[in-house]
């Protein structure tokens, strides 16, 4: 997708740098969090003209404290743009371990069924050299000529999968909040705003939560009116396909460019399997094209020292051994600015080293090995490995409120006006919102707005640091 580089770097504010070490973390707190029980839950979905029955599901991961089976509150979470319920994981179990009466459902968006889990789930049980296999090849793709019905898959059926979660939880506890990180924190205000037949979303909940993602943060983007979102537009890097190339087979129905796409997904996730089983190990190839140890092939394309984009960082570490050059795609990005001039990018080794290697940072927010060691699990993976790209279309066609628009009846975002809940905005220092993305949003709408910023974090570090400080947050927002 064209528009696909476009759509992140609109929301990256100036960059700031890092100011707060990250607390320690004891022992028994990680075995606290692995206490917590973590179960996938699969229900029906909404019902989608020409989806297979068995692809129109709603798909959650629901965390709870052992032996709790009546709760308090219900937190129901979406994950970020190309995230799947994994990335939720440790933020999750880090809420539940500090009130044990919360339960927290992270969603599975409904195309996350498509990735054959299977494969991976029976490479991990076996000897590293399936694993190996994995990262050099990947898992095949599905052709995307097989996927056109994939073109429905917008805005509205994922709120509506998110929805049956929702209204589930509410048959447990009255107590039902919303929320999710970056394209998540998007996709709650939306929900809040939109019209489900009569019913406006923000009555279905009792608060909102949007970590390091917000309506309205992609103003930078280009304007879509009805002729653009049905036959493509313009973007600074090329043509943006339209609904109608999605319908009729034209562009591809899901995220499928150099930079991420369902094979390179696949070997991301058997990378970082590895990467957790044999850190030092020497990588296989295929994640990156010089010798490197198994942990540095995984974090390199992520951590902030060499992530062009601000929406895939994380903060661990620093590679070793490594030569080092200015980073082309972030000074394209980002410009012959701070950030721009600060990503590195690694050539190789450095002469008379035999392999780049991966030294984790303590005083990082996020811990090396346990991003790796989260980054696949059997309930969840960390990434969507086919994005819809009909939900990049609608996400970029949606203003605020739709109301009197062309789009009014396709993309139903009517009562942004009447939000009335309370929100906890929750920004990264070095991530792609501010506490002033979120009053830009509460003015239009009437929430009792409470702001906070996480300092020294990058975009990807707010639900993996090993700091329980947002979950403190979440919880004291709870009550």
């Amino acid at each position: 997708m064209l528009i696909l580089t476009s759509l992140l770097a609109a929301c990256a504010p100036a960059p700031a740098q890092p100011s707060a070490p990250a607390p320690a973390v004891s022992a028994t707190h990680e075995q606290a969090l692995a206490r917590v029980e973590a179960q996938r839950v699969e229900r029906p979905g909404w019902t989608v003209p020409g989806t297979p029955p068995e692809l129109n599901r709603s798909v959650t991961v629901r965390y709870r404290s052992p032996g709790r089976a009546t709760p308090r509150a219900i937190a129901v979470l979406m994950p970020g743009f190309l995230g799947g319920a994994g990335s939720l994981d440790r933020l999750a179990r880090q809420i539940v371990v500090l009130d044990p009466g919360v339960q927290v459902w992270a969603v599975d968006r409904r195309a996350n069924l498509l990735e054959p889990q299977q494969t991976l789930q029976a490479a991990a049980g076996r000897t590293s050299a399936e694993l190996q296999r994995l990262v050099r090849e990947g898992i095949p793709p599905r052709a995307a000529n097989e996927l056109v019905y994939m073109s429905a898959w917008g805005l509205d059926v994922t709120l509506r999968d998110w929805r049956t979660a929702v209204l589930e939880a509410r048959r447990l506890t009255p107590n039902v909040y919303l929320g999710g990180h970056s394209l998540g924190g998007v996709l709650t205000g939306l929900y809040a705003a939109y019209d489900f037949d009569g019913t406006p979303g923000y009555r279905d909940v009792r608060g909102l939560m949007m970590f390091d993602g917000v309506p309205g943060g992609t103003s930078g983007l280009p304007s879509v009116d009805e002729r653009g979102y049905l036959e493509g537009f313009n973007t600074a890097l090329g043509r943006s396909p339209g609904l109608n190339d999605l319908e009729q087979g034209r562009a591809s129905p899901f995220v499928d460019v150099p930079v991420f796409s369902p094979l390179l997904a696949s070997r991301a996730a058997a990378g970082a399997l590895l990467a957790a089983r044999d850190p030092n190990g020497i990588s296989p190839g295929g994640l990156v094209p010089y010798p490197a140890t198994n942990l540095a092939a995984a974090l390199v394309q992520l951590d902030r020292h060499y992530a062009p984009l601000d929406a895939f960082a994380v903060t661990t570490g620093q590679a070793v051994g490594a030569q080092e050059s200015l980073s082309l795609p972030a000074i394209v990005i980002n410009g012959w600015n701070g950030k721009g001039l600060s990503v590195r990018s690694i050539e190789g080794p450095q002469a008379g080293v035999f392999a780049v290697g991966w030294q984790p940072d303590p005083q990082a927010p996020t811990d090396a090995l346990d991003f790796v060691r989260r980054f696949w699990l059997p309930t969840g993976d960390y990434l969507e490995w086919y994005f819809p790209s009909r939900l990049i279309l609608d996400i970029t066609a949606t203003p605020l409120s739709t109301r009197g628009s062309p789009l009014e009846n396709r993309l139903k975002v009517w009562h942004t006006a009447q939000v009335n809940l309370p929100l906890l905005g929750v920004a990264a220092e070095d991530g792609i919102t501010s506490e002033a993305s979120y009053q830009t949003y509460a003015a239009q709408t009437r929430t009792r707005l409470e702001t906070h910023t996480l300092e020294g974090y990058a975009h990807l570090d707010v639900v993996a640091a090993r700091s329980d400080r947002l979950a403190r947050w979440v919880v004291a927002f709870l009550r």
